[in-house]
């Protein structure tokens, strides 16, 4: 079971970046997802979370009408577009599937910075 996150950068507060998590190892069409993220001195923080068949998801409030959470289940892919980004949301962001019990990707930069 591998997760691979992709997609992070350095971006203006405002601005957009659109992050990608690649599945492999395991019946994706049939897991839930999450997205987590976790900043500097911070605990971990879940910010989103998607059904298998992508139908439904649910948002933190801290991020709830600014970040899409979706997912394409033919290519193994699960994505965040965030919008509308604020300094507050610099962080590490990490993908995580229960399967198996639990397994997290490496995870990757988000820098909103002016």
């Amino acid at each position: 079971v591998q997760l691979v996150e992709s997609g992070g950068g350095l971006v203006k507060p405002g601005g957009s970046l659109r992050l990608s998590c690649a599945a492999s190892g395991f019946t994706f069409s049939m897991s839930a997802m999450s997205w987590w993220r976790q900043a500097p001195g911070k605990e971990r923080e879940w910010i989103t979370s998607i059904t298998s068949s992508g139908g439904n998801a649910e948002y933190a409030d801290s991020v709830k009408g600014r970040f899409t959470d979706s997912r394409d289940n033919g290519k193994m892919t699960m994505y965040l577009q965030m919008d509308r980004l604020k300094p507050e949301d610099t962080a590490v962001y990490l993908c995580m599937t229960t399967w198996g019990g639990g397994v997290w990707g490496r995870g990757t930069q988000v820098t909103v910075s002016s």
